[in-house]
């Protein structure tokens, strides 16, 4: 197995990629009484980089395959009062545009987020980590992805006070995407 560290962000471009969902992470952060932290991660999703004139970035998330460790919070989060995943069973993410930094290692996909049918701008911070070539011949690339939400932008309303002061949970969301893509084209 051969790693490319000086190719950066240019083999995003230079060809059409599969998102590889077992070495893939998505997770979110927020804030929960104030003082914790509470991360999750979605484990059904997919998607897709597709270089073209204009490049595109394309992701769907099944959001009933939600996880944060705590079974009654996960039922909650599914529930109505935040995902309502019955009726909005999907979250996806469209970009018609990588905008390279020029360090080789930095870029930035601006992109509409679809949450419980509303769709807002978000952009999203990546480094790029590195390519591979696979012991099959196959070509593998990595990049990390950051962003930041404030939920009730989504609909993701439900809160509740605290006897001390403050909310139950923040309305600031940190998405954390770890990706590994394998080359389709």
């Amino acid at each position: 197995m051969s790693v490319t560290q000086n190719t950066g962000t240019q083999m995003l471009l230079s060809g059409s990629w599969q998102v590889d969902p077992v070495h893939t992470v998505v997770e979110f952060r927020v804030r929960h009484m104030m003082i914790a932290t509470v991360k999750g991660r979605f484990r059904d999703f997919d998607g897709a980089i597709v270089p073209n004139e204009v490049p595109s970035v394309a992701g769907t998330i099944r959001v009933g395959s939600l996880e944060t460790l705590d079974a009654s919070r996960d039922e909650h989060l599914r529930s109505p009062d935040f995902f309502d995943v019955e009726r909005y069973p999907e979250i996806t993410f469209v970009s018609n545009e990588i905008r390279l930094n020029g360090d080789d290692r930095g870029f930035l996909v601006p992109g509409e987020l679809t949450i419980k049918g509303v769709t807002r701008p978000i952009v999203l911070d990546g480094e790029f980590r590195g390519s591979v070539v696979n012991p099959d011949g196959g070509e593998r690339i990595a990049f990390a992805l950051r962003g930041e939400l404030d939920r009730t932008d989504f609909g993701l309303v439900w809160n509740q006070a605290l006897e001390t002061g403050g909310m139950f949970v923040g309305n600031t969301v940190e998405l954390a995407l770890e990706v590994s893509a394998v080359r389709v084209v």
